[in-house]
């Protein structure tokens, strides 16, 4: 395996590095997992979301608020104060693919063990989904992320602490979770397609069901002491790789380069 402690990039970038790792990954690419962070803060959606029902898309606008979506499903997210993964594997990989079940627990095992090495005490979910915990509004925007919890997913004191979903082809995998380390998801609210009134009922909700490791971890930690604790926990053999040389030793390709002017 491949761990590419990759940095910071704008939701598009980050989308767009994670759907080239799933493609190298169904092209016979042994695994890699990355990890990153947003910059600028930002929103994404699930694959399957219209982001004109989901999000006040005059209002990100407004707030120079860039979103994307994801390759994977799910729903939507703001990412600031956290640490996110991929995992990008093929189906037939002997430690991380497998069927949909076994390869989500398997990652999950290994952040969990990541999370107990840097002191905090997350443990996996059990049992059968529970499905949402906050209704979908009136206007159509589905329920956050962070308000449901399914089996093998991370919690903190019960409290849904890492959001993932997985995306799976005919030949590959790949797996992008949120492990919140703040309060800020909680922004996501300001920028869903709800009415004004409901805003501050769903702020408090997402509020009472999520949970963030800044209690452990203290206020925006370095990527590279998440990389630390993820490489103690893979085998020897794991080759670690940091920012910009993840493109070379995973062969995906630079980002195109900006528009002059």
């Amino acid at each position: 395996m491949i761990l590419w402690c990759d940095g910071g990039h704008d939701p598009a970038e980050n989308m767009r590095r994670d759907t080239a790792l799933l493609e190298l990954a169904a092209s016979g690419a042994g695994p890699v997992l990355r990890i990153f962070t947003f910059v600028p803060p930002g929103i994404t959606l699930g694959r399957a979301q219209d982001p004109a029902r989901e999000l006040d898309l005059d209002r990100c606008r407004a707030a120079g608020l860039p979103w994307a979506v994801r390759p994977t499903g799910g729903r939507a997210i703001y990412h600031d104060e956290e640490w996110t993964y991929s995992l990008a594997a093929g189906l037939a990989d002997p430690s991380w693919g497998g069927g949909l079940e076994s390869a989500y627990a398997k990652a999950s095992r290994l952040l969990v063990a990541s999370l107990t090495r840097l002191g905090v005490p997350a443990t996996l979910a059990r049992g059968a989904a529970r499905g949402d915990l906050a209704p979908r509004s009136a206007r159509g925007a589905a329920a956050p992320c962070f308000t449901s919890t399914a089996r093998h997913e991370i919690v903190l004191e019960g409290r849904k602490l890492v959001g993932s979903a997985q995306r799976r082809t005919g030949r590959a995998l790949l797996q992008q979770g949120s492990l919140l380390l703040g309060p800020a998801h909680v922004r996501l609210v300001d920028f869903l397609a709800i009415p004004l009134e409901a805003r501050e009922r769903a702020r408090a909700g997402l509020e009472q069901v999520s949970a963030h490791a800044g209690r452990w971890l203290g206020p925006r930690p370095p990527l590279a002491r998440w990389a630390d604790a993820l490489q103690a926990e893979l085998p020897p053999e794991t080759r670690r790789v940091d920012g910009d040389e993840g493109l070379r030793a995973t062969g995906t390709s630079a980002p195109p380069p900006a528009p002059a002017g």
